[in-house]
């Protein structure tokens, strides 16, 4: 009766090649199911990192443009109240403009 026993155990741990090559393809499955996503979750996530890139440049751009019209409109004021002023300062930039130039 003991050995009855044993021999049921031992046949119920027993795996087939058939289970194991389910399983194998069940789990095969399954990695090409997590790959899939999480290649998908990695291009979502470049997606987004593209659009907050593209709008955080397109901000430093608008920026940029205000404070150049800002500079630009400073210069034009300042050359309305002192023409002397900025004639002598285009001057001399001209002048140290034209030595470097000549020295090359």
């Amino acid at each position: 009766m003991a050995k009855e026993a044993t021999s049921t155990t031992t046949a119920s741990k027993e795996v087939s090649i058939d289970d194991l090559a389910s399983q194998l393809a069940t789990l095969k499955n399954d990695i090409a199911e997590l790959t899939g996503a999480m290649t998908n979750f990695g291009k979502t996530q470049g997606r987004a990192a593209a659009d907050q890139a593209k709008t955080t440049a397109q901000g430093l751009a608008d920026t940029g443009r205000v404070k150049a019209a800002e500079a630009q409109e400073t210069a034009e004021e300042f050359i309305r109240t002192q023409p002397g002023t900025a004639l002598g300062i285009a001057a001399g930039i001209g002048f140290l403009v034209g030595l470097v130039a000549a020295r090359r």
